[in-house]
Parts: structure tokens; sequence; C-alpha cells
């Protein structure tokens, strides 16, 4: 509900200095929201079947960010500012009340004193990971749809709607093969292809390569978050899941934020094709930095 008060406050804000001191506020609630649904998933799915069910979790932000620019954009076109924050508050407040009808997740055990901290520190520490493969998807959402019309590329959204549509194909296909093959033989696999699907920006924006990238990218980078997510949790003690789902959380939106704000510098001076360059090259560290620092950290408790 707060973040609905806070889309209300957004419409009404009279300069846009008050309207981004609310942002962090929003943040912390988001963050919040993100890191108990995720926690509350992980404790009603079945352990077998785990990376699928993060999954099918995750398809429902995929579906949001393929259907909400467009309606979003209809929005304001056909009214105001005001209608697009009404519209967000009211999506808010269905969402409050299907949350007060979620059934409660089974009774996990206290936190130990050792165990208080709100950060799982290793799992921050394998997370790195999220973050420098994760920096380059803060570019291609706030930039790609420029690259595309300096590129002459009239459909402008084209990307978006293939990077979508290939997620929500993949991340079930991809989440039920890890369950049985395991999770590191196909998490790192997308490391490398989300790599791939950056460079394939490098050439240029044409429709051709947009397609070329969302398709690769998507594939990569959709189906990798669920499937770390599963692996990381097998280390993790009931009772400290939603610090670990908090940890993850923090590298990965970090990453997003940073890249948008570092590839947009680079934009400015330079331009498109080093931006993504640089994107592809911090993604490609994801891969050796994990294979290098998992079996380091991530070991059972009882060792």
């Amino acid at each position: 509900m707060t973040i609905a008060a806070l889309s209300i406050f957004y419409a009404y804000a009279p300069s846009i200095a008050i309207l981004l001191s609310l942002v962090p506020i929003h943040g912390v609630f988001w963050s919040g929201l993100m890191t108990a649904s995720a926690a509350h998933l992980v404790d009603l799915v079945p352990g077998e079947r785990r990376a699928e069910g993060i999954a099918y979790w995750g398809l429902a932000s995929v579906a949001a960010i393929a259907v909400a620019p467009s309606v979003g954009f209809w929005l304001y076109d056909r009214g105001e500012w005001i209608w697009l924050c009404g519209a967000s508050a009211g999506l808010n407040v269905v969402m409050a009340l299907i949350a007060v009808k979620l059934v409660k997740s089974k009774k996990v055990p206290d936190a130990s004193a050792s165990e208080k901290s709100f950060i799982e520190w290793r799992v921050l520490v394998v997370s790195l990971t999220l973050f420098l493969f994760s920096f380059g998807y803060g570019g291609v959402t706030s930039f790609v749809a420029l690259y595309a019309t300096a590129s002459g590329t009239a459909a402008k959204g084209a990307y978006f709607t293939v990077l979508a549509g290939t997620i929500l194909f993949s991340r079930p296909v991809f989440g039920k093969l890890a369950d049985r093959v395991g999770y590191k033989r196909v998490f790192v696999p997308c490391l490398a292809v989300t790599s791939v699907g950056l460079a394939l920006l490098i050439p240029g924006g044409t429709l051709a390569w947009l397609v070329a990238s969302a398709l690769v990218f998507g594939l990569g980078f959709g189906s990798a978050f669920p499937v770390y997510t599963a692996h990381v949790m097998q280390y993790v003690s009931p009772a400290r899941r939603g610090a670990a789902f908090g940890s993850m959380l923090a590298a990965f939106d970090t990453g997003i934020g940073t890249g948008s704000l570092v590839l947009g510098y680079v934009i400015e001076r330079s331009d498109y094709r080093t931006a993504f360059a640089i994107a592809a090259a911090i993604a490609a560290i994801a891969l050796p930095y994990f294979l290098f620092i998992e079996p380091r950290v991530l070991v059972p408790r009882e060792s």
C-alpha cells in the first residue's frame, strides 16, 4: 500500500526535485516486496522443482516489461500524468489485496545469534556475478530504443518485444532442465550467452541486429537469474533465505542502475557501439569470476 500511496504522490509532486526525493523510499519498499515474495516462494516450491518455480515467478515481471511501456504511453498520450500514476496506484492496491490472501508459508526455525545480519555475506560475494551480467541490462533497457532510432530503425520497440517473448519461452524450459541436470551446468552457459547477446549490438542498431541480440541475450539473461537463485538456495539455511535474497537483489539491481548511468555517460562521450562493447566485456567477466569464487565461498554449512 505504501507504493500505491507513493504513486499518488508522484501525480501531485510540484517539482522534479520532490518527485525524485520520493524515489529512494519507493526503492526501499520495492526491494522489501521483492525479497519477501521471493523468500515466500522458495518456502512453497518443492526443492526438486526450485528453478522451475522461480522461473515462473520471474515471468510476471517479464510480462509486465513487455506490456507496461506500451500501455503506459497509451495512457499518457490519451490523458495526463495523473492518469498514469492513478493506474499504477490501482494496480498496487490490487497486488496488496492478493498478498493478503496468500497462504502462509511453513514456519522455519529462528536464526541463531550469529545469523542476525541483514546481509548474507557469502551470497553477496558470489552475487557480484549478478552485478556483472546485469550491468548491460541497465544499458539495454535505457538506451536500446534510442540506439534503434539513431540507426534509422522505425520499430524501436521490437527489441523489447522479442526479448520478452524469448524470456517467456525459455525460462520455464531452462528452469526445468536445471532441476534435472544441475544448476551450474545451465547457469555457466547462460553467462557466456548473455555476453554474446550484448556483443551483437556492436555492429549496429538495425532491425536484424536488434532481433538477433534480443534472441541471444534473452536466452542467457532471462534464464540465468532463476537458475542462479536455485543454486544458491542449496547453501542457505531456511532462516536466512530473506537475507540471501536481499543480498542477491542488491547486487542485481545495483548492476542494472550502475550500467544505466555508466553506459549513458559513455554514449554521451562516445557512441552506442562503444557502450555496448563495454557492456559485453563486463558481462564476459562474470563467467571466470563465478567459476573462481563460487567453489571457494559457497560451501555447505557443515564444512
